[in-house]
């Protein structure tokens, strides 16, 4: 109320109040809905270890319906902020119309970040407890240690899947401010209004299809990348078992530093071509197509496919994060829950499988799901720095 109350609209302090707590219950909406999909202590992760049952591909099965289904409730969830914050900002009574309710949205993601300090602390709870697990197997601790250092990985890796829900979820409601922001930026400098994406027009419509391809694209190099790096690690370990037995029965000690070091130069290496991607596909077809609008005589063409491109690219790469981050999750708290002693406990053929799910699960979760989340935002604020480049400007600028 102290900073938002006025004589003129009395009660847009309570507008903007609901705006900030609709942005809290929509990050209590992702918390809860990941827990569910994660934890093993629910319905979804313990249908993943009963499918290692029967095999493998069940396993895989099983898990990816999983994590597809997870998508609904945040989703939904997001959905029902965006509106209600809009709607909330806009009935204030403050400024012009869409002006306001793109403020009410800008305070629901305040609101949702309001609560980034705990959400930070369970991130970093996830490595610490996967690391303690590590540092007692390697140990040769007793069995009972590595079991409470399992129950702690399982509550980590629920934990991580919260924090990686709840970036997405602030990414999508944060991007819509930017979708609104990068086309006033249009308008100003192109001197004429911009508030309609046709999607009717084929040339906006294909540059839809290929910010959505981007995604899927830029998940494949990310994935590959990590099956091809998991190759030469594996053949490295192979290499010294086979010239070291000794390693197996712990009277001699691994080179680390050789996988370490192909890990490390990999990751460096794999990731320059998603990354260059990420930045010049926006970019040429920004550019393409502002060309094509100059010499067709449509000087907003290239920001409505730039437009195009960017919303339905954010809208695939929300969908496919949540995705990945959770059948990461479920995949890895599947093995846990079975080595806790249940559908055949270690060693079981059901193991055997869930163990198959967890490693397919790992770059999901680890690598393409997360760095997705750099995706999403990088997109908007690429295209926003650089929005003068994709317009024909008619008239003075009005920056």
């Amino acid at each position: 109320r102290w900073l938002l109350y006025t004589e003129q609209a009395p009660w847009a302090w309570v507008h903007y109040f609901g705006c900030g707590v609709v942005g809290m219950l929509n990050s209590l909406v992702f918390v809860q809905s990941t827990q569910y999909f994660t934890d093993y202590n629910y319905w979804p992760v313990r249908s993943i270890a009963q499918a290692s049952v029967t095999g493998h591909g069940t396993n895989i099965i099983q898990g990816v319906a999983v994590g597809m289904l997870s998508t609904a409730i945040p989703v939904i969830s997001v959905s029902v902020a965006v509106l209600s914050a809009f709607w909330l900002g806009k009935t204030s009574g403050l400024g012009a119309g869409h002006s306001a309710g793109l403020f009410g949205t800008a305070v629901a993601t305040m609101g949702m970040l309001s609560s980034a300090a705990f959400i930070l602390a369970m991130n970093n709870y996830g490595p610490i407890a996967d690391n303690a697990g590590g540092i007692v197997e390697m140990s040769q601790q007793e069995d009972y240690v590595r079991d409470a250092t399992d129950r702690l990985d399982a509550a980590g890796n629920v934990t991580k899947a919260i924090t990686k829900g709840y970036s997405i979820g602030s990414a999508a409601l944060a991007c819509f401010l930017l979708f609104g922001a990068l086309m006033d930026e249009f308008a100003a400098f192109a001197g004429r209004p911009f508030t309609i994406i046709n999607i009717a027009t084929p040339e906006v419509l294909v540059g839809g299809l290929l910010g959505v391809m981007m995604i899927f694209f830029f998940v494949g190099l990310s994935v590959s990348a990590v099956g091809r790096t998991a190759q030469e690690v594996v053949t490295e370990v192979r290499r010294q078992l086979r010239e070291n037995p000794k390693i197996m029965t712990f009277e001699a000690v691994p080179d680390y530093r050789v996988c370490i070091g192909l890990v490390t130069a990999a990751a460096l290496r794999e990731m320059r071509l998603p990354g260059i991607l990420t930045v010049a596909l926006p970019v040429t077809v920004g550019l393409v197509f502002r060309f094509i609008g100059s010499w067709t005589d449509r000087p907003m063409l290239g920001a409505e496919v730039l437009s195009s491109f960017l919303v339905f690219a954010t809208l695939a790469g929300i969908l496919m994060a949540l995705f990945l981050d959770n059948v990461g999750g479920a995949w890895d708290n599947a093995k846990k829950w079975i080595e806790a002693d249940n559908c055949g406990g270690k060693g079981s053929e059901a193991h055997k499988a869930s163990i198959t799910g967890d490693t397919v699960g790992d770059p999901f979760k680890d690598t393409a799901g997360p760095a997705l989340h750099v995706v999403i935002k990088l997109l908007s604020t690429t295209i926003l720095v650089l929005g003068p480049l994709f317009v024909i400007r008619d008239g003075p600028a009005s920056l």
